[in-house]
C-alpha cells in the first residue's frame, strides 16, 4: 500500500501546490485505488502520476468546501472514458449526492458505470474482510470527517522450513495446510495446517483527516496509527488564527501525533503562504515536537509501513 499525494496545498492552488487530493493506492492488496478528496485538476495531477482511473474503486469526501470536491465532475467523466465501467462508491457528508448529480445533469454528461452514494454519520461505514472505516467529525465549521482505515490481520506465513523437517515434501498439499485443513499423508500420518502457520501479521492503520482546529475527536482516530495525514495550514506561533480560521498548525499536529502514539505524521493542506523553502521551517517546527514527520509535496509517494 502507498499513499500518493496528488494536492497539498489549502484554499486555493499555487505554482507550487494543488489543492487537496490524495489516492491510496492497493493493486497489491485489492487492485483498487481508493481517493480521499477531489480538490479542482485532480485529474490532471493523476495524468502526472502512476494512478489509473479504472481502478478506482471509492471516493471519500471528508467536507464540501470547493478545495476539495470541485474536482470530482471532471474526474467522474474522464473515468469513463479511460475504461471505467465497475461501480462506483463515493462516500462524505450530506449534500455530496445532491452535487455530483447537479454538476452532471447540467452538464448533459452520461457515465459508463454507476455511482453508489453513502451520505454518513460517525461510526464505522465501510467494512469487508481486509479493511474497516470509521469515520468521526472534526471541527471546521461545517460537517468535516477524518477518516480511519484499519488493514485486518493478514494471516501467518505458512512454515515450510518446518514442514520439510517433519517429511512433508512441498506441492499442491502446501496450500491445504495453509488453509488450515488436517491433511492425510501418504505414511498415513495426519498433520493440521494450523500447527505449521505462523503468527498472524498485523494490519496497517491509516488516518487521514479533513480540515480541522483542534477537536477531541482526533485522539481516537489517530490512536496507534501507522501513518497519520494530518492538516498544518499555519505555522506555529499562528494558533489564534489558526483557531479562527478552523485550521490547525504544524505544532498541533505534531502534538496530537505524540499523544496518539502514531509511527509516522505527515503534513499537508500548507498555506500558499509557504513556498517551498518556507515549507522546510513548517517541518522542522513540527519535528521538534514529533520527529518522525514528513511534509506533503505535490506527486509525493509515502510507502505505508515504512
Amino acid at each position: 500500500m502507498e499513499l500518493v499525494f496528488l494536492g497539498t496545498g489549502a484554499g486555493v492552488p499555487s505554482r507550487g501546490r494543488n489543492v487537496t487530493s490524495i489516492a491510496l493506492s492497493m493493486l497489491n492488496e485489492r487492485n483498487a485505488i481508493w481517493l480521499f478528496d477531489c480538490g479542482e485538476a485532480t485529474q490532471h495531477q493523476i495524468l502526472r502520476s502512476q494512478i489509473k482511473l479504472s481502478k478506482l474503486e471509492c471516493i471519500f469526501i471528508t467536507h464540501m468546501h470547493g478545495d476539495h470536491i470541485f474536482g470530482l465532475p471532471g474526474l467522474l467523466s474522464s473515468r469513463s472514458f479511460q475504461g471505467g465501467d465497475t461501480d462506483l462508491t463515493i462516500y462524505g457528508p450530506v449534500g455530496i449526492k445532491a452535487y455530483v448529480e447537479t454538476s452532471l445533469k447540467l452538464s448533459g454528461t452520461r457515465l459508463t458505470y454507476k455511482i453508489i452514494f453513502e451520505e454518513i454519520e460517525p461510526g464505522i461505514i465501510f467494512e469487508d474482510k481486509m479493511f474497516c472505516i470509521t469515520a468521526d467529525e472534526l471541527d471546521h465549521g461545517l460537517t468535516s470527517f477524518g477518516y480511519r482505515i484499519v488493514e485486518k490481520d493478514k494471516q501467518g506465513a505458512l512454515n515450510a522450513a518446518k514442514l520439510k523437517a517433519d517429511g512433508v515434501e512441498a506441492g499442491p498439499i502446501f496450500q491445504k495446510l495453509k488453509n488450515g485443513e488436517v491433511v492425510t499423508l501418504p505414511d498415513g500420518r495426519e498433520i493440521d495446517g494450523n500447527n505449521y502457520i505462523g503468527e498472524p501479521q498485523k494490519g496497517k492503520i491509516i488516518s487521514i483527516f479533513g480540515d480541522t482546529r483542534e477537536t477531541a475527536n482526533e485522539l481516537a482516530l489517530a490512536k496507534d496509527a501507522d501513518i497519520l495525514v494530518h492538516e498544518a495550514t499555519f505555522e506555529g506561533d499562528k494558533g489564534k488564527m489558526a483557531a479562527e480560521y478552523m485550521h490547525s498548525t504544524t505544532i498541533q499536529a505534531a502534538e496530537l501525533a505524540k499523544k496518539a502514539g502514531v509511527k509516522k505524521l505527515i503534513l499537508t493542506h500548507i498555506s500558499s503562504r509557504y513556498d517551498r523553502e518556507a515549507s522546510k521551517s513548517l517541518l522542522i517546527e513540527a519535528k521538534s515536537v514529533f520527529e518522525n514527520t514528513e511534509i506533503a509535496y505535490d506527486l509525493a509517494v509515502f510507502q505505508i509501513g515504512e
